[in-house]
């Protein structure tokens, strides 16, 4: 069995192609949830993009709002907020009421904002979008746990600021930092000891620059006083399954090429996928960008990773349209079917209990004609005296 639960959830940019009608979109987005619900995985991260022609929600309070009313038990949470662009008070009353709305369902997930198309409409430069973030960070930090806040700063300014209801999860909502490359997050994380997202690549290359960040994020946590728990560490990555490896690459020549061009004309990471490529998704599962094959497959890589990094607690998957609507529910069900029981060890006192009675299936057998056999007797016996 393993040495604790894995959880599984969602991290929704979300990417729809600029072909795909905005109004529906976003109403299967909100499907989408409903699914995760249903198929009992426990959180989703809803994040907010402004540019790009993509990832188009804009509010991810409001998308939670919306989707905590057709849910019963998902975990949802801003991933992320993107703190510059928002006066920090507003930020934190407008997640403490979302605690009160969803009954402490939800997380705050916050970041500096990834797309610089964003920033640039805003006037803010991109080198001064994580000093703002920090700045904004220890205010809203220090808000959500009842404190009273007085700062001053080129952007923003507190006076005596402290929120007028609070948060309804005591002592403070589930706090999250998003991190990909730079330190930075893995900084503020350990600052204020919230949980880390960590956006990832499956190869070893990646994973133990995560780590390389996750030993950064020890240090900081207990420079401030707080443990650093494996469990607070979470990789978002990219995967689509299906029954077979061909279906699954098949599944995802629906919408792969598309997102490759959105990774090459909008996305500031570096080294994206190349354009053109004759087998997209080989080229994605032979670099280990991302898992496009069965269960099996999943497991396996997700083992490794695990071996890798030394352990972390959960895996979300990137909300893409790779695949058509049918085949990414599939996916979903898929995991929830077969990878997250295999990698949680949900079955392992079913499997003790059928292993351990297997063997002795003759003995049981003979028992229970036994018991028939008496049955009988007794009620023929009573027949007679009758």
């Amino acid at each position: 069995m393993p040495h604790h639960k894995l959880r599984f959830g969602m991290f929704m940019g979300p990417f729809h192609a600029p072909d795909l009608d905005p109004t529906y979109a976003i109403e299967r987005d909100l499907q989408l949830v409903t699914l995760l619900d249903t198929l009992g995985f426990d959180e989703a991260w809803i994040g907010e993009h402004h540019s790009g022609g993509f990832e188009i929600i804009a509010s991810p309070e409001v998308f939670i709002a919306a989707a905590a009313e057709r849910t019963k038990h998902i975990r949802l949470g801003t991933g992320v907020k993107s703190l510059p662009y928002h006066h920090p008070f507003i930020v934190a009353e407008t997640m403490a009421q979302l605690d009160h709305m969803t009954r402490g369902r939800v997380m705050f997930g916050a970041g500096p904002g990834a797309l610089p198309s964003d920033a640039r409409m805003f006037g803010i430069k991109p080198v001064d979008s994580r000093p703002r973030m920090d700045e904004a960070l220890d205010c809203i930090v220090a808000l959500l746990r009842g404190e009273t806040v007085t700062k001053k700063t080129a952007w923003f300014e507190l006076n005596d600021a402290r929120l007028s209801v609070g948060c309804y999860s005591k002592p403070t909502m589930e706090l999250a930092v998003a991190a990909i490359r730079s330190p930075a997050g893995a900084i503020a994380a350990g600052r204020h000891g919230a949980s880390l997202l960590v956006l990832s690549a499956v190869d070893d290359a990646s994973l133990k620059h995560h780590l390389s960040n996750w030993k950064i994020y020890e240090e900081t946590c207990s420079l401030y006083g707080h443990v650093a728990d494996r469990l607070r560490w979470q990789f978002a990555l990219q995967i689509h399954l299906a029954e077979s490896r061909e279906q699954a690459r098949k599944d995802v020549a629906y919408g792969l090429e598309k997102w490759i061009g959105y990774a090459n004309d909008i996305v500031p990471a570096p080294n994206p996928p190349p354009r053109g490529l004759p087998d997209p998704a080989g080229w994605m599962v032979d670099n280990e960008r991302a898992i496009i094959g069965t269960p099996d497959d999943a497991v396996k890589k997700i083992e490794h990773m695990l071996e890798v990094t030394g352990g972390f607690g959960g895996v979300l998957m990137f909300a893409q349209d790779w695949a058509n609507w049918g085949a990414t529910q599939r996916s979903l069900q898929l995991i929830a079917e077969e990878v997250r029981p295999k990698l949680n060890g949900s079955n392992f006192l079913r499997q003790a209990s059928y292993d351990r009675n297997a063997p002795i299936t003759d003995t049981n057998r003979a028992l229970a004609q036994t018991a028939v056999d008496e049955a009988q007797a007794r009620y023929a016996a009573g027949k007679m005296r009758g």
